[in-house]
């Protein structure tokens, strides 16, 4: 396995110059960075995650998630995270992959394998676990990353480099997790939808009651699921959206601390700043200042 990583290594490192690269392999995206980073927001939508040199820690609430190169990474639906890369110089960057997880495609699959168990309406798993990284799974995602090398090959050899990865994925211990968000009818892709709602009208105010009927649920049957895949309520859910889009915004210097808090759906600074101050630990204004310091202590170091 060792040989897989050192290829894809040298591979990423020459096709990901940038923090961020999207390729012209389809939801594949690649990144680097050269020195250990500060705790940054982000949303992670339906993904799957190599890291092969370097190591990242993902917090989703409470639970924090170490991974490297031996250990890869899926979610199940759009999880607001924050993420920090630990291990990282300009000798040795951190170089990772991460490939978005097409439920259409994973169904098309399952139509054809008839030795995975179906996905049934028990309690909903969690939707971000790490497992162990297998020659199995790394192989395709080294062929799939090659596909860099030789873009002619792209629109031939793609989908057949995707589809072996996802046939291995459902066999691994994440199998069920992607079944459920495959199958219509389980409470995942219906929590899906919801979550989707959300994420649209996150800066409007809704009852319990409103989102269940999207997710097709009972109001308490709903909440439950909601936690169980996602390690937070509904509420909290829209909130820490709220919480990083005004984060944001501040840090981009769109906005003074008023406005972001208007702009993501707070009627109340002092409500805005309160609840700001709990999530991240310092006043708004005072937290962007700090992270547009360490912008630019990075870029002038």
């Amino acid at each position: 396995m060792q040989d897989l990583l050192s290829r894809l290594s040298n591979t990423i490192d020459r096709h990901c110059v940038a923090p961020t690269t999207r390729t012209l392999v389809p939801g594949l995206m690649l990144f680097r960075a050269e020195a250990p980073t500060t705790p940054m927001d982000v949303i992670y939508d339906p993904r799957f995650c190599v890291i092969v040199q370097g190591s990242k820690q993902v917090m989703l609430c409470d639970k924090l998630f170490d991974y490297d190169a031996s250990k890869y990474l899926v979610t199940a639906v759009d999880l607001p995270v924050t993420g920090q890369i630990t291990q990282a110089t300009q000798e040795k960057p951190y170089l990772a992959l991460c490939l978005t997880l097409d439920p259409a495609q994973i169904a098309d699959l399952l139509l054809e394998m008839k030795d995975v168990p179906p996905s049934h309406n028990a309690a909903c798993p969690s939707c971000m676990t790490v497992s162990a990284l297998t020659h199995e799974i790394l192989d395709p995602v080294s062929r799939l990353v090659g596909l860099l090398e030789h873009p002619e090959d792209i629109p031939i050899l793609q989908r057949a480099f995707v589809r072996e990865l996802l046939y291995r994925l459902l066999h691994g211990p994440q199998g069920y997790v992607l079944r459920q968000i495959a199958t219509a009818g389980t409470n995942l892709s219906q929590l899906n939808r919801a979550i989707g709602w959300i994420r649209t009208h996150y800066a409007e105010s809704f009852d319990i009651a409103s989102v269940a009927k999207i997710a097709g649920m009972s109001p308490s049957s709903f909440h439950r699921h909601f936690r169980a895949a996602t390690m937070m309520s509904p509420l909290q859910y829209r909130t820490r959206l709220r919480l990083q889009e005004a984060r944001l915004k501040l840090l981009n210097a769109t906005v003074d601390a008023a406005e972001a808090g208007f702009s993501v759906g707070y009627d109340s600074p002092s409500q805005f700043s309160r609840e700001y101050r709990r999530m991240f630990g310092v006043p708004p204004a005072r937290d962007a200042q700090r992270l547009r310091n360490v912008e630019d202590n990075m870029f002038s170091g």
